[in-house]
């Protein structure tokens, strides 16, 4: 097993500080008083959500309101664990806008030919980069109870493709890191770079957009979807990308505006929650509004609300369940008030 996130800074000393009280925070653009004055008293509750540890609000590219709890800030890497998978689609998607990949549809055994378990099963012939994305690729998941041996395999990619078919290509959502590193491995292998070196160059562009540590499989391969230090600040700069449709502040077109739809067009839903999934997003109506929102285990979320111009980070505990405990849908629930606090200041 590989150590996680070498060198990430947990041990810097870091203070919970309002935005408001903060020279020097705010995004260019100032919000209305009225919208923080009523997102402060909800931020304030929230503190009684024992494992939040960072929140930011911004509306039109302008942060809101922003806090961290018990000693913890939003400039400061922690581990977003799954939430990254979002960042792997949008590599992918400029992967195809530069033509190193060819589309969705491509297939994904020609890529990784070296890889394939002997005689593979007849169905992996049909599996494409698509089905990866949408956790459609019908090979057992990775993820949950199989995760630990996956990861203790002396070969990531391989053990990934080696797992058998439990339904058909494009078939139910199978949640499966294995997938996203699949995605890792053929950026890799198609252009020769690393997984880091690639998202440095292509979304460095991106405004305070950062990774600092990110695990990598015994190849060398950055581990796709999981394990991925970045700073609250840099997610809501990644999520402030998206919700511009690929945009800059000043026009810049990094991810195709088509590849955002694609990612965030209903592919699948979860069993486990019953939210739809894109491309690396998932898809739920909150506070009467549709959001996309990517999410990491322990409840580190990034949401973004079109119809609102609204992005908001939370981060939390990465060691704490969040799905089977209830809390991601607590996080779920403060989004809500947010929303409502955001449309009543706007009346």
């Amino acid at each position: 097993m590989l150590p996680l996130l070498t060198g990430f800074p947990f041990g810097l000393s870091r203070t919970a500080i309002p935005l408001a009280l903060c020279a020097g925070l705010l995004i260019p653009g100032a919000a209305p008083a009225q919208a923080i004055a009523g997102l402060e008293p909800i931020l304030d509750r929230a503190a009684e959500l024992e494992t939040l540890e960072t929140v930011i609000i911004a509306q039109e590219g302008d942060i809101l309101t922003e806090r961290g709890y018990r000693g913890h800030r939003v400039t400061a890497p922690t581990n977003i664990k799954s939430a990254s998978k979002s960042v792997i689609s949008a590599l992918v998607g400029i992967a195809i806008a530069k033509g190193v990949l060819e589309g969705a549809d491509q297939k994904v055994a020609p890529l990784l030919r070296r890889d394939l378990p002997p005689s593979p099963d007849p169905r992996m012939a049909e599996l494409t980069i698509g089905h990866l994305l949408s956790m459609q690729a019908g090979l057992d998941r990775t993820s949950g109870v199989n995760y630990g041996r996956w990861v203790s395999s002396r070969n990531w990619v391989r053990s990934a493709l080696a797992q058998p078919f439990v339904d058909e290509p494009g078939g139910r959502m199978l949640y499966s890191t294995g997938s996203t590193h699949l995605l890792s491995a053929i950026l890799t292998r198609q252009t020769g770079r690393s997984t880091l070196d690639l998202a440095r160059d292509w979304l460095g562009p991106v405004p305070s957009f950062a990774i600092g540590g990110w695990d990598r499989d015994p190849q060398g391969i950055y581990l796709g979807g999981n394990q991925m230090a970045m700073s609250p600040r840099s997610l809501l700069a990644f999520g402030e990308l998206y919700r511009r449709e690929g945009r800059l502040a000043d026009g810049t077109q990094l991810i195709p505006t088509a590849w955002i739809a694609e990612s965030w067009t209903l592919r699948t839903h979860s069993v486990f929650t019953g939210d739809g999934y894109g491309y690396g997003w998932f898809l739920r109506r909150i506070g009467g509004h549709e959001a996309r929102y990517a999410w990491g285990y322990g409840g580190q979320m990034l949401y973004i609300v079109p119809s609102l111009a609204l992005t908001v980070v939370m981060t939390s505990d990465e060691a704490t369940p969040s799905g089977r405990t209830g809390y991601r849908a607590e996080l779920h629930g403060l989004l809500e008030e947010i929303i409502a606090a955001v449309e009543a200041a706007g009346q």
